[in-house]
């Protein structure tokens, strides 16, 4: 597989926007946000960054991988708990800034053990449980 970096890039918006090759559009700290939701129920599951690597070792193996802001590491979802993300599809955004994987979840997305990262809503005011 070759590198994000190495993708031919005519210097224009229109060959991001309208064009095939895959050219992310990197934030000034490297990392694109990545919406992950589930394949099947279409639910949010969680959103996170993916750095460069990130972007292509979730291309290379099929699992999803992240860059982790507050550890400042690369991390494979799963890789401790086993509860691996296993992407069945990536959209690209227009500008190509954001992506969605559509994913097939081994066990619960959240490492507070619930499904999804969004448990909990907005009601007046406060957090409620969103009830399942």
């Amino acid at each position: 597989m070759s590198n994000i970096s190495d993708a031919p890039f005519s210097g224009s918006n229109e060959n991001r926007e309208q064009g095939n090759a895959l050219l992310p559009k990197f934030d000034d700290r490297g990392l694109v946000a990545a919406v992950v939701t589930d394949s099947v129920s279409h639910e949010v599951l969680m959103v996170a960054f993916m750095n460069e690597e990130a972007l292509e070792k979730t291309m290379l193996t099929g699992k999803a991988h992240f860059w982790s802001r507050s550890r400042d590491k690369l991390w494979m979802k799963g890789e401790t708990s086993g509860n691996v993300l296993e992407v069945e599809q990536m959209l690209v955004d227009c500008d190509q800034d954001a992506f969605v994987l559509k994913v097939r979840p081994a066990g619960p997305t959240c490492h507070t053990g619930s499904r999804s990262c969004f448990y909990r809503q907005l009601e007046d005011n406060a957090l409620v449980k969103v009830k399942t």
